[in-house]
């Protein structure tokens, strides 16, 4: 649809919503692959496979929570399709036309740190494969300075770059990028586990690794508890849902330019319980196939590819998972942070000035590497900052509203979503309770137990939520005008 005399604060070319709905189901697809075919990705799903215990387990706790981010990613990819606007613009209506700058800038330093982290990650592969020559291997050892090696910053500087270079032609180059780069990722995995269990001598389920070592190497995942075992299992599945914790909020960045619902839901129903089982029991079945060859659990796959015998093997293996970890912080971190900060300033920034923006200060961020150390301690702190804010904005949306948003207020100053000067106190006092309990206690005090950490996404969703339904009950806004689109 087309805006006619927006609020000049509220809206610039990138806001609007999207004139061209192009996406089919295989682009959608394609979004999930990019999103979870990383280094990060990787690392993860096989740590939950091994701690599953069995494959029956792992059916379960994997399956099952596939089976829930399905359904939240349609939740949220609907109101995208329907409306054609970006998450920022979408937080409008229940935050107030103010009051969802600060649901977009929470969500922009969240994808900054991820930014980071995912640059990190792809420049791993790169230096893993290059210090197998002998004199980079010297000045890996030799060279320091910004707290890494100089190898390491070059790498980063390298995969950071490319990064601008995909993004700066807007979203067609990125759903392009996206449909080359998620079939070409399966490509190389598939032949990683093919080549590694013909060379281990077949194909097996059972990892037959010490359970010390498991316990030791999967301890990042921040599962607790014996691997198997219910409690263990319940940590698998609460991990693996809140490491989706951003793109739920994301996701309409992109279900905005679907062709229609069906699109949405078939390129989800593809790319999250059949892509999201398939990819975790091809990374857990190659952990166990380089464990029997190599006598090592090497859980990332940077470290297999970097014992390849072949150059040429483990330079296309160093380039896949690279160009995967680009995909994943192109989609979940470039994209939502330059929506998110060109909608603070929308006269003054763009789409690609504020993704130029989230990226250096992902360049600012590297030398102190706030990504390093507990990396689920860092997943969970993070992930629960975004529950809160999905919750109220679910609630809003088919709760409250209905299902009906005045797409034109969304851009108007003084229309339906300017509340109290702008700002939603419904939302903005349960998006503070709900972060109290997500983010706050659990991370910063010792007043809830250790386990509350793995659940505390939940617990944003379900309390932000809730106390959101019950503040709309005792003060309600106004009637809206059903969806004009």
């Amino acid at each position: 649809m087309e805006i006619r005399d927006p609020s000049p604060g509220l809206y610039n070319e990138d806001l609007a919503p999207a004139k061209e709905r192009n996406w089919g189901a295989f682009s959608i697809f394609n979004v999930w692959t990019s999103d979870v075919h990383s280094l990060w990705g990787y690392y993860l799903a096989a740590s939950l496979f091994l701690l599953c215990g069995s494959f029956v387990n792992f059916v379960l706790a994997i399956g099952l929570s596939s089976l829930v981010i399905f359904a939240l990613m349609n939740l949220i990819g609907y109101a995208g399709e329907k409306t054609g606007v970006p998450y920022p613009v979408l937080a409008r209506a229940s935050f107030g036309v103010w009051g969802a700058n600060l649901a977009a800038l929470v969500r922009a330093i969240v994808a900054c740190f991820w930014y980071g982290a995912q640059t990190a990650a792809a420049s791993s592969a790169m230096v893993a494969l290059l210090i197998r020559n002998d004199s980079l291997m010297e000045f890996h050892k030799g060279t320091h300075f910004l707290g890494h090696s100089g190898l390491e910053v070059i790498c980063y500087l390298i995969i950071w770059a490319l990064q601008l270079l995909v993004i700066q032609k807007g979203m067609e180059t990125v759903r392009k990028f996206q449909d080359w780069a998620g079939p070409a990722v399966w490509v190389a995995m598939l032949i990683l586990a093919i080549g590694l269990c013909v060379k281990a001598g077949g194909f097996t389920l059972d990892h037959g690794m010490p359970m010390n070592l498991l316990l030791e190497k999967t301890k990042d995942a921040g599962v607790s508890g014996e691997p198997g075992s219910v409690s263990a299992l319940m940590a698998v599945g609460a991990t693996w849902i809140t490491y989706f914790a951003a793109l739920y909020l994301n996701f309409c960045d992109f279900s905005r330019y679907a062709k229609n619902r069906n699109a949405v839901k078939k390129g989800n129903l593809w790319g999250l319980p059949v892509n999201l089982v398939a990819f975790s029991l091809v990374a857990g079945v190659t952990t166990i196939a380089a464990f029997r060859v190599y006598g090592e659990m090497l859980l990332h796959p940077e470290q297999i590819s970097a014992r390849f015998d072949s150059w040429v093997l483990a330079l296309i293996a160093a380039l896949t998972f690279a160009v995967a970890t680009l995909g994943i912080n192109v989609v979940a971190n470039f994209v939502s942070a330059a929506f998110d900060i060109s909608n603070v300033f929308p006269k003054q920034i763009s789409f690609k000035k504020g993704g130029y923006i989230a990226a250096t200060i992902a360049l600012v961020l590297y030398p102190f590497a706030p990504w390093e150390g507990n990396a689920a301690h860092f997943v969970n702190a993070i992930g629960a900052t975004m529950g809160p804010l999905l919750g109220i904005i679910l609630v809003d949306y088919y709760l409250v509203a209905k299902g009906n948003i005045n797409v034109a207020a969304l851009y108007q100053e003084h229309g339906e979503y300017r509340y109290e000067g702008g700002w939603n106190v419904n939302a903005l006092v349960s998006a503070a309770v709900g972060s109290v309990f997500s983010t706050f206690l659990p991370n910063f005090t010792n007043l809830l137990p250790t386990w509350w950490n793995t659940y505390g996404w939940f617990f944003g969703v379900l309390i932000g939520g809730g106390m959101y339904l019950i503040m709309a009950t005792l003060r309600p806004r106004n009637t809206i005008a059903p969806t004009r689109a």
